[in-house]
């Protein structure tokens, strides 16, 4: 053992028995409560609330409650992730008519509660969305007697057309092969019930994009999630009864609206909305279903306690506050800290969905033009698409949920994957003969890629498997990423990765086959003199294009294949093994170069043009953490950051960019401060975490979660079976924390005044591991 680590776990013993002092003190949720004491001009000033895999925005507007209905997975014929509806909400007499109002959102609870008072008449409502079941729940308490209108509200009561920009929504974007039509919803109210839903009838996009691609001749074994998809619900109160159908305008968007009324006053009143979507089912199956779904034998009592208890549990797994016993709001170094807080709030409104969380938005999208005023588009828009899969986005989203130890969040993205993974082998198969699964970027939720991407004025001579798009062509390793997320579940949380291993081998696989058929169709060799695959052409990231040996590809496959073959026998078996160990030694090194005498990361070995403004030439440092805090030949990495001209000309903190979190990986503390401040103060908006449009959409959820990993990482990195504690972060914010580690390891800790005062390290053999560099000067 070196003297620093000695010194290091001396010290870590002392703060550990000074901590078991100061453990007692309790943090104050009321600090992170958001609360306005006004209502909203638009549904842009709206607050996140949700559960399970159903996300709501709710705002309070003229008297009127409104919220919209977000659900995974609800994507119609031209892949849009529809919103399911808006419900309005009035009360008679009503008590938000008044000076007298708040609307608080409560983020240890999961509810927001509505409250106000008029002329002698207090109400409080308050909704909560089931996290284990897909109901919502609205209940109304007032002092005195009180009658409620419940209007279900629906802008595709009929069918529309969407235009030009309007089309980014969808698949189509900005080349659709036809007049765009989004067909009607079903509504109909009857008792006290008003049931909504949108089927899934005719072509979808499926299977345009099957023809255009030239995959027909397998169209029967490909996957195709949006045949007989039906996406809906049904809302309903006892006590209430269908009154009648209105007509109205909100914002840009006339709709209709389905009424449901009180059937007399009274103090109490409770609603219930249940979402669903399903398919490929039957009408009366999927009623059947919604049914079954909206009846539980539960008392609500129950279901609510149940919902406290996984709030309470979901927050204590994790958290990270800065300067917590100084709540300021102007303050914002406070601020970073805190939405840290909400924006993990909003990503555990789709923990258990069966699609991932997009990054353009999430479940909280809203009315455009309240974003940009040129798009009076429908509440339905959101930049970028609503089924198609962008992983160099997605990616951000979910890197962080394995510090945070939200396990549970990360099946919704691996299972995405492995739906469309038959689908993706079948690309390699059609058009170049060989293995392995071909996943492009711009992908659409089953496996192919993005038919406005694709090209549909594509030369006919063009390679059937390559996107005809000057971004997007030869890239391919985006995949990676999710693929080590998948080993990482087993070094985080103990999960059983063996379901995970065909997809990673069949993405692997891809690489090795594919570019060893790109080199009998360029010459007669298939290996370089050193013996290694020649990965060209290729693109780091989306910005270095026509490369050769892309770093993005060479680092993602250089440690993919370390990490698998670091899995037991009983994970990969003798063959596989034998397969990756041939394959390793054929992957070539990660490339660099030498600028004005300074040795740094190149993007590639060559490559012949710039498309973007990422720097891909820092991805061996992050997510592939080569070079770094603790790592041999930081220099490289330090160089390339503080020299290289194109990083140093993309630096930024708007979106997807990365600096903060290069910073945090190389410990520079200034550089990590700066950018993660950026990333994660308040939102230019009423919500704070609902920012962008950066370079996709509102809320940009790959700004935020880029901005999590930016504050996680300058907080605990983990090198080997090392934990580095505080490797670049500023000595003046204070900060409680909990976070997790690999194997299985949870650290939770107090810095104050630039101290370490308290720490808990489970399991406590660990601690032996931990280097706290604030002390250690490492």
């Amino acid at each position: 053992m070196n003297r620093l680590t000695y010194t290091a776990i001396v010290l870590l013993i002392g703060y550990v028995q000074l901590g078991n002092k100061l453990h007692a003190q309790q943090f104050d949720w009321k600090d992170y409560y958001i609360t306005w004491d006004k209502q909203s001009n638009h549904s842009g000033e709206s607050m996140p609330l949700g559960g399970g895999d159903i996300g709501l925005n709710v705002w309070v507007e003229k008297g009127d409650i409104l919220f919209y209905l977000g659900k995974s997975g609800a994507f119609d014929e031209n892949n849009t992730l529809l919103k399911l509806g808006r419900v309005r909400l009035k009360l008679y007499p009503n008590p938000f008519e008044g000076t007298v109002f708040q609307q608080q959102l409560q983020v240890d609870k999961g509810q927001v509660v509505i409250s106000g008072e008029n002329n002698g008449v207090r109400a409080d409502v308050s909704l909560w969305v089931d996290v284990e079941r897909p109901n919502i729940y609205v209940d109304v308490q007032a002092n005195k007697k009180i009658e409620v209108e419940a209007s279900y509200e629906n802008w595709r009561y009929k069918e529309r057309y969407p235009k030009k920009r309007e089309n980014n929504a969808n698949s189509w974007k900005w080349a659709p092969p036809h007049e765009v039509v989004t067909k009607p919803d079903s509504v109909r109210g009857v008792g006290q019930q008003i049931f909504f839903f949108h089927q899934n009838t005719g072509k979808t996009v499926f299977d345009i994009v099957v023809g255009q691609q030239g995959m027909e001749g397998v169209k029967d074994s490909l996957y195709n999630p949006l045949l007989g998809l039906i996406s809906g619900g049904v809302m309903q109160g006892n006590g209430f009864r269908f009154l009648e159908q209105r007509s109205g305008t909100y914002m840009d968007t006339d709709h209709k609206a389905w009424v449901l009324k009180s059937d007399k006053s009274a103090a109490r009143h409770a609603l219930q909305i249940s979402l669903h979507v399903a398919g490929p089912v039957s009408l009366g199956e999927w009623h059947q279903q919604v049914e079954t779904l909206s009846k539980t034998s539960e008392s609500k009592a129950r279901i609510k306690k149940r919902n406290l208890d996984w709030w309470r549990a979901f927050w204590e797994r994790s958290y990270i506050r800065v300067q917590p016993a100084n709540p300021n709001e102007r303050d914002e170094s406070w601020q970073v800290g805190r939405n840290y807080q909400l924006f993990r709030f909003m990503l555990a409104a789709n923990a258990y969905g069966e699609y991932p969380t997009k990054f353009n938005g999430g479940l909280f999208t809203y009315d455009p033009s309240s974003i940009d005023s040129t798009m009076n588009f429908t509440p339905d828009f959101r930049n970028w698409g609503g089924g198609t899969h962008t992983a160099q986005n997605q990616r951000l989203v979910y890197w962080p949920m394995l510090k945070s130890g939200d396990f549970d969040m990360l099946p919704a993205q691996f299972k995405f994957y492995q739906r469309i993974q038959g689908n993706a082998e079948w690309r390699s198969k059609v058009y170049w003969g060989h293995a392995g699964a071909s996943f492009t970027e711009q992908i659409e939720n089953f496996g192919l890629p993005n038919p406005a991407e694709y090209n549909w004025k594509r030369p006919e001579s063009h390679d059937k498997g390559l996107q005809y798009n000057a971004w997007l062509e030869h890239q391919w390793d985006t995949v990676l990423e999710f693929c080590m997320m998948m080993l990482e579940t087993a070094n985080y949380s103990d999960a059983d990765i063996r379901p995970y291993i065909p997809f990673i081998e069949s993405c692997l696989r891809f690489f090795d086959e594919h570019y060893q058929y790109r080199a009998k169709q360029l010459g007669s060799k298939i290996l370089d003199q050193n013996g290694h695959l020649i990965f060209y052409p290729g693109s780091s990231a989306e910005t270095y294009k026509m490369a050769y040996n892309a770093s993005t590809t060479v680092a993602a496959l250089q440690e993919v294949t370390r990490r698998m073959l670091a899995l037991s026998s009983a994970e990969v078996n003798d063959s596989l093994r034998t397969y990756l160990e041939e394959f390793q030694e054929k992957i070539p090194p990660l490339p660099t170069r030498e600028l004005n005498g300074k040795r740094m990361l190149a993007p590639a070995e060559i490559w012949s043009r710039i498309n973007n403004t990422e720097a891909p030439q820092l991805y061996g440092v992050y997510p592939w953490g080569i070079y770094g805090v603790g790592r041999p030949d930081i220099d490289l990495a330090l160089n390339t950051f503080h020299h290289d001209p194109d990083v140093l000309k993309f630096r930024s903190h708007v979106g997807w960019k990365q600096d903060n979190i290069f910073a945090a990986r190389l410990g520079l503390t200034e550089e990590a401060k700066k950018y993660t401040t950026l990333k994660l103060r308040n939102a230019d908006r009423r919500f704070p975490t609902f920012w962008g449009p950066g370079f996709d959409w509102v809320p940009d959820h790959n700004w935020g979660g880029s901005g999590m990993i930016g504050l996680q990482e300058m907080l605990l990195q983990v090198v080997d079976d090392k934990l580095y504690l505080f490797p670049a972060w500023p000595s003046e914010w204070d900060v409680d924390f909990k976070l997790h580690a690999p194997q299985q390891t949870t650290i939770e800790g107090k810095l104050r005044n630039g101290k370490l005062v308290d720490l808990q390290v489970f399991p406590k053999e660990r601690t032996a591991d931990v280097v706290n560099v604030l002390d250690s000067g490492t």
